[in-house]
C-alpha cells in the first residue's frame, strides 16, 4: 500500500464530498485562488488497491501552484466513501461508471474536460472508464492486429495518465500474494489481518494510525472484488490505444507490481509519452512527489495548449 509522507492538508485544500449522479465520493479538493488556468485544467486522481485519496496529498500543493484544480478521490468502498456489503457493486463496470459520473460532476461551465490519472489498480479502473466513455464498453474484443477507432474524442477527458499501472494482471509473484490477501479477507476480520498486511509500521505514529484506520474503514467486499480484478485483468492496451486522447505512462525506476519493462512496452503500444521517476518505486506520488508533480504539470500544460490551439 502507498504511505503518504504527511497528513496535513496544504493551504487551500479541503476534504469534502463530490456529489455525483451515482452518489457522493470523499475527496481532497484544491483549486487555485483564481480558478484553474486554461492550460492547467482539472485533474481527477484515482488511488490504488488498499489506498485512498491521501496517497496524493504530497502532490496537491505543487499541482495547484501550477494552475490545476486537483480532486483526489476515495473510490467506492474505500476509506471515506464506503459502500454496501455486496461484491457486485464493486465490479469493474460499476467502478468505471462511477468515474464517468465524477468527471461529469467536475466539468465546469466552460465544458473543459478533465485530466484523468489512475495509480496502480486505479489505473485499471481509469482505463475501463475511458473505454466505457468511448462506447467500446469495459470488455472490448480488440487486439493489436485488428484495432478499431472510436468515432470521436471524449468530451469528458482531456488526457490519460497511467501511474505505476500495467497492461494486464499483476506479475506472478504479486498475483500469489494478492490471492492470499483475498482469501484472508474472505475468512478473517480486517483487524485480525492488519498485522500481516502492515508488518513494518511507519515510524510516525500518526501515519501508522491513519493506515490502520484506512484499512479497517475499507469495505471487505471491495477488497475482494479489487483483488480479483488485479489477478484476472486481461490485456486491454490495444483497445485503449484506439482512443484519440493524449496518454502518459509514468512510473518509478523500480516496480514490484508491474515490472518497468512491461510499462515501457505498454507506453510503446499506446503511443504514449513515457516518464520514469528516478529513485521512486511503485508510488512516485508519495516517494518523489516534487519530481512527479513536475512531470504531470508539463504533460497537462502541453495538452491544454494543444487543445486550445486546435
Amino acid at each position: 500500500m502507498s504511505t503518504p509522507p504527511f497528513l496535513d492538508l496544504p493551504a487551500g485544500a479541503v476534504a469534502r464530498p463530490l456529489r455525483t449522479a451515482r452518489g457522493d465520493f470523499a475527496t481532497l479538493d484544491t483549486e487555485p485562488a483564481s480558478g484553474p488556468s486554461p492550460a492547467g485544467g482539472t485533474a481527477l486522481l484515482l488511488p490504488g488497491y488498499t489506498g485512498s485519496k491521501e496517497d496524493f496529498i504530497a502532490l496537491l500543493a505543487p499541482l495547484t501552484a501550477a494552475g490545476h484544480r486537483v480532486v483526489a478521490v476515495d473510490l467506492r468502498g474505500q476509506h471515506g466513501t464506503g459502500g454496501p456489503r455486496d461484491e457486485a457493486v464493486y465490479a469493474l463496470p460499476e467502478l468505471a461508471a462511477d468515474v464517468l459520473a465524477m468527471a461529469d460532476a467536475l466539468i465546469g461551465a466552460d465544458g473543459r474536460p478533465v485530466h484523468l490519472l489512475g495509480h496502480s489498480w486505479g489505473g485499471l479502473i481509469g482505463r475501463a472508464a475511458l473505454l466505457l466513455d468511448s462506447g467500446l464498453g469495459t470488455d472490448p474484443e480488440i487486439t493489436d492486429d485488428a484495432p478499431t477507432t472510436p468515432a470521436s474524442s471524449s468530451t469528458r477527458f482531456a488526457s490519460w495518465t497511467a501511474m505505476s499501472s500495467g497492461p494486464a494482471a499483476l506479475q506472478d509473484s504479486e498475483v500469489a500474494r494478492t490471492k492470499l490477501l483475498v482469501d484472508g479477507v474472505r475468512t478473517l476480520p480486517l483487524d485480525v489481518l492488519w498485522p500481516s498486511v502492515n508488518p513494518n509500521p511507519p515510524a510516525d505514529a500518526a501515519i501508522g494510525e491513519f493506515l490502520r484506520r484506512r484499512w479497517l474503514g475499507t469495505v471487505p467486499e471491495a477488497l475482494i472484488a479489487g483483488g480479483e480484478q488485479l489477478v484476472q485483468e486481461p490485456d486491454r492496451v490495444a483497445a485503449l490505444a484506439t482512443l484519440p486522447l493524449p496518454k502518459l505512462v509514468l512510473s518509478g525506476s523500480t516496480d514490484w507490481a508491474w515490472p518497468v519493462p512491461w510499462q515501457d512496452d505498454m507506453a510503446r503500444r499506446l503511443g504514449a509519452r513515457r516518464v520514469v521517476v528516478d529513485g521512486a518505486g511503485h508510488s512516485p506520488n508519495t516517494e518523489r512527489p516534487t519530481e512527479t508533480a513536475g512531470h504531470l504539470t508539463a504533460f497537462w500544460h502541453e495538452v491544454g495548449r494543444d487543445r486550445d490551439q486546435g
